[in-house]
């Protein structure tokens, strides 16, 4: 007769957690060293021929912020520097991210990456990128099967 385990209910669960650590390694190190991390968001649209790029940046200025275009790759790096911490302060909650931020995007067929555009006003960027006619968006039906 072989030998009797003990029951482990957590032994899966670990078993999960240990095969998701060795995949992504410093999923949660920013976290465990209370390092913060600021990731602005951005949203593409197409307007008046142009592809536009809105970041949100709060308390940014243009000179924080890079954007570049290499072949067709938009990248936008900055950082959001924090102010000088007063150690009198006693913080009970604290929400707002500091960090520095790299976002990149692949830009459509047609994008012209030498006539790019950047302005940061109100707390957002916005870029715009002139788009040839073949880039721009065509509808496309929906049938039932």
């Amino acid at each position: 007769m072989g030998a009797l385990l003990v029951r482990n209910p957590f032994r899966e669960i670990e078993k999960l957690a240990r095969g998701v650590e060795s995949r992504f390694p410093r999923l949660f190190e920013d976290f465990a060293e209370g390092k913060e991390e600021f990731f602005p968001p951005i949203e593409c649209l197409t307007k008046n021929g142009n592809l536009m790029v809105r970041a949100d940046v709060p308390g940014m200025e243009a000179k924080d912020i890079d954007v570049s275009v290499m072949g067709n790759v938009l990248t936008i790096k900055g950082e959001r520097k924090a102010e000088k911490e007063d150690k009198k302060d006693n913080y009970y909650r604290r929400e707002i991210s500091y960090g520095s931020f790299d976002r990149r995007m692949t830009l459509p067929e047609g994008a012209m990456g030498d006539k790019v555009k950047a302005v940061v006003k109100n707390g957002v960027m916005e870029i715009t990128i002139p788009i040839g006619k073949e880039a721009a968006t065509k509808k496309v039906a929906v049938e039932t099967a």
